[in-house]
This record gives structure tokens, C-alpha cells and sequence, in this order.
């Protein structure tokens, strides 16, 4: 893909194509123009090789083309075209031009998916080579793909949950090294990966439950996948100090703070804050309320509640879930930190 930005709107587009003709006509790709209706010169050019391209220009004054290519197309064919192009557009368009840019191509209808936005809609593209497990369960789609740079990676309904690579992540969300787990009682409300729970048994609590219900397809794949964020914690449902309970956590909540029973430590790692900034219609907000509610309830005076943010840009939506810590039942202290989790390539704040 070419981008060129030219300055003015009196380029000669029609010497500009007819300069450009030469070149498509080398590469024996046929041209049909398009009515742009006013609106500049759109063209698409097709080859016998199965080559596709999307040339425009701009009334404006961008320029941009788009090659299509299959699988198994030279290369080295590819790069001399665009090549050409770029030379022979500075050349036509000579002094009228402020910037170029090559952008590198997109793979479509691979075996592997590499492409995966951020909650702030930017494009991310992994070094993915290899879907080493997928399942549907009643709730998400479950995905582990591997990652040349970051390991084995869990993505859960399309979002980038955890790596292999993403210790930093598991260490904030546990409050960053600066917390004594030791002899306490610790609630893991989520957390299916194992990361949490997997660190928090090295720090010798008294006792940790942790609540996941989608314990048949996410533990199963990280017990299997993702041995170097789990470790053996998830072989089996109890360990010396810890249980894990496949169930509903919002029953197991309710069912707690009926019987009295309080913890040191509350993890919440059940899910980011949403995107929207509209609690009225999105109820992930009423969830996050909810389980913000039962929280407070089963956690001991002076006791601290853990949890994940978002994307350190949806500046909007972590404002409203600040907003929401300020209308809880009773009145809390929090703070924030903001950490570089690897595979996300984003600032997150906890």
C-alpha cells in the first residue's frame, strides 16, 4: 500500500495517470476506471496473475494505491512494482509532494489469525504462527495461539486476555510486590489462566479460593498450554492452600456474605472495565456494580479489593468506573498504577 499526500488541489490527475499507464501496462494488468462522481480519479487494475489494485487520487491531493496479492505471488515482482510506482509518482508529481509512506502488507485468509485490535480500536498484528488450542464454551470462544515473541497467548472472544510473556500483569494485579499474602485470606474471582493463583501460592497464604466457572475449556487449555503462567496449580481443584470452586461467582459471593465469611485479599479478574461510557446500555456496567457490591461485603475492615482497568486511552470509561468506586455502599480509599503488559503493546492501569 502506497500513501502520497500532494499539496494544492490543481494537480494534472490525468497527466499523473497517463505517466502511471506504462507501468500497469508492464505488468499486463488491465485498468477500469471508475465515476468517482467529483470526487478525483479512482481506478481499479486487475492482472492475469491474479494481481488487484485500487488506485486513487484525492481532489483533495492524497494519493494512495492498494496491491492485492495471492499467496505464493513473486515477491520480488511486487516490491519492483511498487517501487516503480513510488519513483515515477516523485518524478510526475515533482515538489508537490510532502510525505510518502509504505505500508507493510496485511495477510488476509491465513490458517492463523494475526491480527487483533486494541480496546481503543488500533490494529495490532502478532508474530503468531500456530492455533494451539480452540474451544466454544457456553459463555466465550477460547483461543491459545502461539506467539514467536510472547509465548502461548489466551484470547478470549476475540481479546488479547494473557501471554506467557505477562508476568508484569499477574504481579500488579496482585499489587505489585508490595502486599504480605502471607497467612491471609485471599478471594480469586476469576483468574481461569492460573497466572494469579499460581503466584499467590508462593507467597504462602493461609488459605485462596479461587471462583472460575469456565473451568472445563480456559483451565483446561492453560493447564495443557500455558504451563509457564499456571505452573501445576491447575492439575488439581484443591492444593495445600488453596480451592478452586467451578462455579457461578456471583451465587458464591452471595452465599459468603450470607455465612459471615471475609477475606484479606479480593482479586477481581473476571473482566475489564467496558468500553462504553454508557452504563445504561451496557450491562457490564451492572455487573461490575454488582460484584464491586458483593466485594465490599465479604472483604475484612482494612482489607484490599484488586482488580484490572482498560486501555490506558479509553480515558472516558475509566473515569466512569472511578466515578462508580465513589457511589459504593460504603466509602473506600483507591489508587492506580499503570503498567506495560507485554503482549498487550499498551499502557493498563490497575
Amino acid at each position: 500500500s502506497l500513501q502520497q499526500y500532494q499539496e494544492g488541489r490543481s494537480a494534472d490527475v490525468s497527466a499523473t495517470v497517463r505517466g502511471l499507464q506504462s507501468i500497469f501496462q508492464e505488468q499486463e494488468m488491465t485498468e477500469n476506471v471508475h465515476d468517482s462522481e467529483g470526487h478525483g480519479y479512482l481506478a481499479t487494475f486487475v492482472g492475469k496473475n491474479g494481481r488487484f489494485a485500487i488506485l486513487r487520487m484525492h481532489s483533495h491531493g492524497l494519493v494512495t494505491f492498494d496491491l492485492q496479492c495471492l499467496e505464493g505471488d513473486d515477491v520480488a515482482q511486487v516490491d519492483n512494482l511498487l517501487n516503480a510506482l513510488e519513483k515515477k509518482l516523485k518524478a510526475l508529481l515533482d515538489g508537490n509532494i510532502q510525505r510518502i509512506k509504505r505500508l507493510p502488507a496485511l495477510m488476509r485468509g491465513s490458517d492463523v489469525d494475526r491480527y487483533w485490535p486494541t480496546a481503543d480500536g488500533r490494529l495490532m498484528e502478532y508474530d503468531i504462527d500456530e492455533a494451539v488450542y480452540e474451544k466454544d464454551s457456553a459463555y466465550q470462544n477460547i483461543k491459545i495461539l502461539h506467539s514467536r515473541q510472547f509465548g502461548n497467548m489466551l484470547i478470549l472472544n476475540g481479546d488479547v486476555n494473557l501471554a506467557e510473556s505477562d508476568l508484569p500483569y499477574t504481579q500488579a494485579i496482585m499489587g505489585s510486590g508490595k502486599e504480605h499474602y502471607a497467612g491471609k485470606e485471599v478471594l480469586i474471582l476469576g483468574g481461569g489462566d492460573g497466572g494469579i493463583l499460581h503466584e499467590a501460592v508462593k507467597l504462602k497464604p493461609k488459605m485462596i479460593t479461587m471462583v472460575e466457572i469456565s473451568f472445563y475449556l480456559v483451565i483446561d487449555g492453560c493447564r495443557k498450554h500455558m504451563r509457564k503462567t499456571c505452573g501445576n496449580v491447575l492439575d488439581n481443584l484443591k492444593g495445600d492452600c488453596y480451592e478452586i470452586l467451578v462455579q457461578d461467582c456471583v451465587p458464591v459471593l452471595k452465599k459468603f456474605a450470607e455465612q459471615g465469611r471475609t477475606f484479606d485479599y479480593v482479586i477481581n479478574d473476571l473482566t475489564a472495565v467496558p468500553i462504553s461510557t454508557a452504563p445504561e446500555e451496557d450491562s457490564t456496567w451492572e455487573f461490575l456494580r454488582l460484584i464491586l457490591d458483593l466485594s465490599i461485603r465479604v472483604l475484612r475492615p482494612g482489607g484490599k479489593y484488586f482488580t484490572q482497568g482498560n486501555c490506558v486511552n479509553l480515558t472516558d470509561a475509566l473515569s466512569e468506573y472511578e466515578k462508580l468506586l465513589c457511589r459504593l455502599s460504603c466509602k473506600v480509599d483507591f489508587s492506580k498504577e499503570m503498567v506495560c503488559v507485554p503482549s498487550y503493546m499498551e499502557l493498563y492501569p490497575f
